[in-house]
């Protein structure tokens, strides 16, 4: 493969000035992730200026950097680097001819976009290009395209908001052939004014569609019409998932496979297709449906997406599973540490009711930007954490006080401050057999109690 990028095509991106012939084959802006042969963008922010990390840069194997001010360093000057870091991502969209993929929503919107890149690997191999991590804003939604190589074939990308009009100008310079919403929850609802606000600003996706787009939407949503109202001024063509009788992808039968996934059968406007999923729970299964909906408008290979979602390991942070050594033997980890929300934190409590354990344990961190119904959102996983017959559950942060007092006489637990409290209670309580959910918003920070009890592990 060619180069990435040059120095040339970086100047006429970006409108600045090249100081020295230079050719790159990845893109960053954190000095950090800077790679032998990578391009360095000097972004300056609220808290620092990428200016100061450009020797790290050069001396971690930076080949080339794009700056406002000049350096002692091959580079492209120009007199904004955010604006620029836009225009490079802009003109990576322009020159390739891969169908692109936007996926967004408040639940499950990064494993469907890992699932479907996984899928489309067997059509395109070696051709699919993705966002990596949760890199869906302002920032990372850019930084995702200028890494695209342009020969590419498929791109998905992730977009994320947290305020009304974020979506609209991302999906404009991701221009998606195929704008998919997985589910819409109150996520940052202290941003909105309802769930229905929310729903209106994930509907800002379908506004970048391509002319003759597809729009993908989930059928057993309450917001499904509010969401179809708001793709039909810009999709050719408007697709339905889901598990509910009438959607165009459905999953009319879904029953426990061996290896803790689900089997499916899968209706679709063309026939049905059977396959497995790796991972469990129903809320994978609707996911499923939104990957397997998207390769059958992009063209790829149904069967072989199927063989894949089979063979999909977990997401670190979002379903990932631990077999962790304890005193006398070993505790099923399950890791969803990296966000909640109310549906997620549902979801995933009411599938680790169904584990086969001595004891079922759950580590739940407070709900972030819930606004003035935190309380009630957090005193409501009460009943899902009783349906589960969850025997323990450890509370962490503040948003759950509200917990705390709804469990008491029902459910034993503790409430505890942080994560660093919580990974010593937790350490001194695992026993063999034990199955142990961890879950909460991703500032609470417990994906270092993950990273304490399983790094090293399967």
């Amino acid at each position: 493969m060619s180069a990435l990028w040059t120095s040339a095509e970086i100047a006429a991106a970006v409108a600045g000035t090249a100081s020295a012939d230079f050719a790159v084959g990845g893109v960053a802006f954190d000095s950090r992730e800077i790679g032998p042969g990578d391009l360095f963008l000097a972004m300056k922010g609220e808290a620092t200026d990428g200016h100061r990390f450009v020797d790290q840069a050069f001396a971690s194997g930076a080949t080339g950097a794009i700056t406002s001010q000049p350096i002692d360093h091959p580079h492209i000057l120009t007199a904004d680097t955010m604006a620029a870091l836009e225009a490079l991502g802009i003109a990576s969209r322009a020159r390739t001819a891969a169908r692109i993929v936007g996926v967004t929503g408040s639940v499950g919107k990064t494993g469907t976009k890992e699932a479907l890149a996984i899928a489309l690997e067997r059509s395109a191999p070696g051709r699919v290009h993705r966002s990596v991590k949760s890199y869906n804003n302002h920032t990372g939604v850019p930084l995702s395209l200028s890494r695209m190589p342009a020969e590419t074939r498929f791109g998905v990308f992730e977009m994320g908001m947290s305020l009304a009009g974020e979506l609209a100008a991302l999906t404009r310079m991701v221009r998606p052939h195929v704008a998919i919403v997985t589910a819409i929850a109150p996520a940052h609802q202290q941003f909105f004014a309802s769930v229905e606000a929310i729903a209106d600003a994930k509907g800002e996706i379908f506004q970048g569609l391509e002319p003759g787009g597809t729009a993908i939407v989930p059928f057993d949503s309450p917001h499904r019409d509010r969401l179809i109202a708001a793709a039909r001024p810009y999709a050719g063509s408007i697709l339905t998932f889901g598990l509910g009788e009438g959607a165009d992808v459905r999953a009319v039968e879904a029953v426990p496979a061996a290896n803790g996934g689900t089997l499916v059968t899968a209706h679709l406007p063309g026939g049905e297709l059977g396959f497995t999923i790796s991972q469990p729970g129903a809320h994978w299964v609707s996911n499923a449906m939104a990957v397997i909906a998207a390769v059958e408008v992009l063209g790829g290979d149904l069967a072989a997406a199927g063989l894949a979602l089979a063979e999909m390991p977990g997401l670190k942070g979002r379903g990932a599973r631990h077999r962790i050594a304890v005193e006398g033997g070993t505790a099923l980890l399950i890791d969803e540490s990296y966000n909640a929300n109310p549906v997620s934190m549902l979801a995933t409590i009411r599938q680790l009711g169904r584990e086969s354990a001595e004891r079922k344990l759950v580590v739940l961190g407070s709900m972030r930007e819930l606004g003035a119904d935190s309380d009630r959102f957090h005193t409501e996983i009460a009943g899902p954490i009783e349906e589960a017959n969850v025997d323990f559950a450890l509370l962490v942060g503040p948003e759950m006080a509200a917990l705390a007092t709804r469990l008491e006489g029902s459910v034993d637990f503790a409430h505890v401050p942080d994560a660093a409290t919580a990974l010593e209670a937790l350490s001194e309580m695992l026993q063999p057999g034990d199955a142990v959910l961890i879950k909460g918003s991703n500032s609470i920070g417990l994906a270092r109690v993950v990273d304490a009890l399983a790094g090293g592990t399967d």
